[in-house]
């Protein structure tokens, strides 16, 4: 029991539990976007839901009362268009507002980090410098 707690309680599973929760939780602000703001946009052209585009592939495509398709093959290639938005909008939004800062931070603790080197090189240099010039009047 104490090691299933120390797994539970390691940094890396809560940080992992956190972000399925927010991921969730995006999931449901970038539907809202797709229905509320892209599928109205489409309906300007067309059907206003995304979802009832499709294309009869073979012979005279019949839906029964329930929806179901009786004859022919339906593709619902709507359904695609709409998830293909969606991924393009999480992933676009996951991009520029988590993984651009956050490599912008990373850059900047790392040129900070190598001035911070620089700084104590040329620190050590002149210490040496000073030791040496020190040292050599006893010679």
């Amino acid at each position: 029991m104490k090691g299933f707690k120390e797994f539970l309680l390691r940094g890396n599973v809560v940080e992992l539990a956190v972000a399925v929760v927010i991921g969730a939780a995006f999931t449901n602000i970038v539907n809202a976007f797709v229905k509320g703001v892209i599928n109205p946009i489409v309906g300007a052209f067309g059907p206003k839901d995304l979802a009832s585009y499709s294309s009869c592939l073979k012979g005279p495509c019949a839906l029964g009362p329930t929806g179901e398709v009786t004859s022919g093959i339906l593709i619902l290639w709507g359904s695609v268009l709409s998830a293909a938005l969606q991924f393009l909008i999480t992933a676009a939004f996951v991009y520029y507002v988590l993984i651009v800062p956050m490599n912008r931070l990373a850059a900047h603790r790392k040129s900070a980090a190598e001035e911070a080197a620089e700084a104590e090189a040329k620190e050590v240099e002149l210490l040496t410098e000073i030791r040496d010039a020190l040292v050599a009047p006893r010679r």
